[in-house]
């Protein structure tokens, strides 16, 4: 099961942090068809965030076709992201990332410099792909 986290620095609402933690998930197979989410009080429990936040993101998700609600019962996933992307192709490049931030931490970088890094990059290269 998924375990959400917030994060004040992010510049996204708390709503969508937690959809796109979510989809996150479905994208990286840790979310399947049928698992369930968290139960929105459990979700307001750990987070201390007021229900309607957690309903909104539920709504968002069930209304993109990913989840559904059962009423009382809960929201289950419907719906996947991960496409082609198997962990038999992740698993390896998740192994490579990993060595890559060693790499960036031996340098000296910072969480937040690594990320500005890797973003900078990242939009680099898909403005080549574009070009």
């Amino acid at each position: 099961m998924i375990e959400f986290h917030l994060d004040a620095r992010s510049g996204l609402s708390p709503y969508q942090q937690l959809v796109q933690q979510v989809r996150h998930a479905l994208r990286l197979g840790l979310l399947e068809k049928g698992d369930q989410l968290p139960k929105v009080k459990d979700v307001v429990a750990a987070l201390a965030i007021n229900p309607n936040t957690v309903l909104k993101a539920y709504r968002e998700l069930e209304h993109d076709g990913l989840v559904s609600a059962r009423p009382g019962v809960g929201t289950f996933v419907t719906a996947t992201l991960n496409g082609a992307a198997s962990f038999a192709v992740l698993g390896p490049l998740r192994q490579d990332l990993r060595r890559w931030l060693g790499k960036a931490r031996q340098a000296g970088l910072d969480e937040e410099s690594i990320e500005a890094l890797l973003m900078s990059t990242f939009r680099d290269s898909a403005r080549e792909d574009i070009a």
